[in-house]
């Protein structure tokens, strides 16, 4: 293949694409989506209106990641003006689908007979509560693959379940009757009501659904490292979205080792030959993808200063110093030593903060 033939190793495509509405950044566990995710949705607010980025992995690290608080309720990051993020619970509350004591013993144990509604319900939730909300667009930071994957099967499962359900109230509609006059449960808890509660879902679920599978409005963006493990799960997560028909063009490797001139461990050197291996195999398997390779750093990406300094990797790709004693080289060394300042300034002013507060 020619080098003019393979796609830009940058992610400017999804900030060039005006009309995305959803984007998700998805992979194994441990390899960085979160890291990938904020600094996607920092870069998006530089050429968008207005952006929220939504976690639901049930382990939040968006408030490390911004070292900001962040709750199910939509919250402006610090430093910007257009710029929202949330931490949404994936397990539904009981009260979230209008549940008395009641209702929790009898429709409640019910529908969480039927698996992965609770997650499903909580989902169109979320999604119904982010429709009625103005963001031009929304990234989702999401859970580990398999966590996923459910989340793209959702308007199925509430489809089976509410098959399942009404199947249950024809069998027995009479007898569910009579306990809900027993429990004392009004018509607003009843099984209509919760029927209708669930038909409501499944209407907003479906109508995103069409939009995720609209390659105008949706994109997933793949995280993932250079080892097997995490090539293997691309693999699979690149497939399912082809089959759930969700556009995927661009993966992010995250932590790939550089010859930079001053490596001289053996053990750098061995892992730099094995990831090789992976890079060249991720470039054979996706010759058609955008493919981003982002630096392992020597210190974690956290803070808003430190992930708009990591963000220009993700614009244009990561050149390691090979050569000595250029003026390059020097430029490059004064610029890394300006970063590992600021850093430090930052920190340190962060930590006086903090004695002040205490």
């Amino acid at each position: 293949m020619a080098t003019t033939d393979i796609p830009e190793g940058t992610i400017r495509n999804i900030l060039d694409q005006d009309t995305l509405k959803w984007v998700f950044v998805g992979g194994k566990g441990g390899v960085g989506k979160t890291t990938c995710s904020s600094i996607l949705s920092i870069l998006l607010a530089q050429v968008r209106s207005s952006v929220l980025i939504i976690s639901t992995d049930p382990a939040h690290n968006l408030s490390d990641a911004f070292q900001q608080r962040f709750t199910k309720a939509p919250t402006l990051v610090n430093g910007f003006s257009n710029l929202y993020a949330m931490e949404v619970d994936p397990n539904v509350e009981h009260d979230d689908i209008g549940g008395n004591e009641g209702m929790d013993g009898l429709f409640s144990e019910l529908a969480n007979a039927i698996p992965g509604i609770d997650e499903a319900m909580s989902f169109a939730e979320m999604l119904k509560l982010v429709q009625t909300m103005d963001y031009s667009c929304i990234v989702f930071d999401t859970a580990p693959t398999g966590h996923t994957l459910r989340l793209l099967q959702f308007p199925s499962t509430l489809e089976k379940g509410l098959q399942k359900m009404m199947s249950l109230k024809s069998k027995f509609g009479g007898l569910i009757s009579q306990m809900t006059r027993l429990f004392g449960i009004d018509d607003e808890y009843g099984e209509d009501a919760i029927l209708g509660r669930l038909e409501g879902m499944k209407d907003v679920i479906e109508q995103v659904n069409k939009q995720f599978k609209d390659p105008d409005l949706t994109t997933f963006v793949c995280v993932c490292i250079p080892e097997f493990l995490s090539l293997y799960e691309t693999e699979r997560l690149v497939q399912e979205l082809t089959k759930f028909e969700i556009d995927t063009h661009n993966i992010i490797i995250n932590q790939v080792l550089y010859d930079e001139e001053d490596v001289e461990s053996k053990l750098l050197r061995a892992r730099m030959r094995m990831q090789q291996k992976y890079l060249d195999q991720f470039y054979m398997l996706y010759d058609d993808f955008n493919i981003t390779k982002l630096p392992l750093l020597p210190q974690e990406v956290t803070g808003v200063e430190a992930l708009k300094a990591f963000s220009s990797n993700f614009l244009s790709p990561y050149q390691p110093s090979t050569s000595r004693g250029t003026v390059e080289d020097l430029e490059r060394k004064i610029s890394t030593l300006k970063l590992q300042l600021e850093y430090a300034e930052a920190e340190l002013d962060r930590l006086r903060k903090g004695k002040q507060k205490v």
